[in-house]
């Protein structure tokens, strides 16, 4: 059995009495896309930079790509790539000056420069705007730009810490695309996202809170994490109906989603009579309440409600 591409066992980091990773353990399969997925300050990019030898731990241990990420952080460097949230491209140099920079700084070999640097062009699709000033490109570009130049020494594992936000839905697609062409190549991805429809292009993620791990799997068996049943309530005042259901009735969960809600419910028994009897109440139209398949979101927002009255 291949080793793991990322182990790591009891990762801890704290910053004076702040917990930003508390214990988290992890394996990775080589050749896997595997999400870490929470909102801001869940403590994903702390880990990442533990992952990738940025951050020394405060405890517990860390292997990627067959180097201890504290012993051989020199030796892990030419195996990993990582491209954070704010990526150092350069704006007054052009994007072909850019990618060669970076290979300055992996020390890549003059001989083997013009052909990686061609092939990574092409497989961005940048290679109309070699010469264009990096400042000059679009965020979707400038992203393209960054994964080029973080993939120039052929990495075997790539760390992208919510690479695409702020990034437009289409070049989202995109760079998605070129990712799932680095996976058929044999580099595994670690990816950090708050994107939790992104989350469902993963092999396997991890739900990540405050430092701590909700859940770890594929998404199908993430989703399985969902307690109870959830329901599609659909009225002719959704935000309206969803504050007065929050007030009355507390032990439901409540997501407003566009002109629809969902009801993470415990017990469904009885509970579309109330929620009608309310919904008139409120002086609302009643159009429709049915079970949905939950979304990651909906799993998210109802494990954390479960671990609320514990914390």
């Amino acid at each position: 059995m291949p080793a793991p591409a990322i182990h790591a066992t009891g990762l801890r980091r704290a910053f004076g009495e702040l917990v930003a990773v508390a214990g988290l353990d992890l394996e990775v399969a080589a050749g896997e896309i595997f999400g870490l997925v929470g909102p801001d300050g869940a403590g994903k990019t702390t880990t990442m930079r533990m992952l990738t030898g940025i951050l020394p731990p405060s405890g517990g241990t860390a292997q990627v790509a067959g180097c201890d990420v504290v012993r051989d952080g020199e030796r892990l460097r030419e195996h990993i790539g990582y491209m954070s949230q704010r990526f150092g491209l350069y704006p007054d140099l052009t994007v072909a000056e850019n990618i060669d920079f970076y290979a300055d700084i992996y020390r890549v070999p003059a001989r083997e420069r013009a052909a990686r640097t061609a092939r990574l062009l092409a497989f961005s699709n940048l290679t109309p705007f070699r010469q264009r000033l990096a400042g000059n490109l679009s965020g979707g570009m400038k992203q393209k730009l960054g994964l080029a130049c973080a993939l120039i020494h052929t990495p075997k594992v790539l760390f992208l810490d919510e690479p695409t936000n702020g990034v437009d839905p289409v070049s989202r697609r995109d760079f998605w695309r070129i990712l799932y062409q680095l996976v058929r190549e044999g580099v595994t991805l670690f990816v950090s996202t708050a994107y939790l429809d992104e989350a469902e292009r993963c092999n396997r993620l991890a739900l990540l809170h405050e430092g701590t791990l909700l859940g770890l799997g594929t998404p199908a068996e993430v989703k399985a994490m969902m307690p109870g049943a959830l329901l599609e309530l659909r009225t002719s005042a959704p935000r309206r109906t969803a504050a007065l259901l929050r007030a009355r009735l507390p032990e439901v969960g409540v997501g407003l989603f566009g002109d629809r809600l969902h009801l993470a419910v415990r017990d469904v028994a009885g509970l579309e009579a109330r929620v009608r009897a309310l919904v008139a109440e409120g002086g609302f139209e009643f159009h429709s309440l049915r079970p949905v398949e939950p979304s990651l979101e909906d799993v998210f927002v109802a494990v954390l409600a479960e671990r609320a009255p514990a914390a």
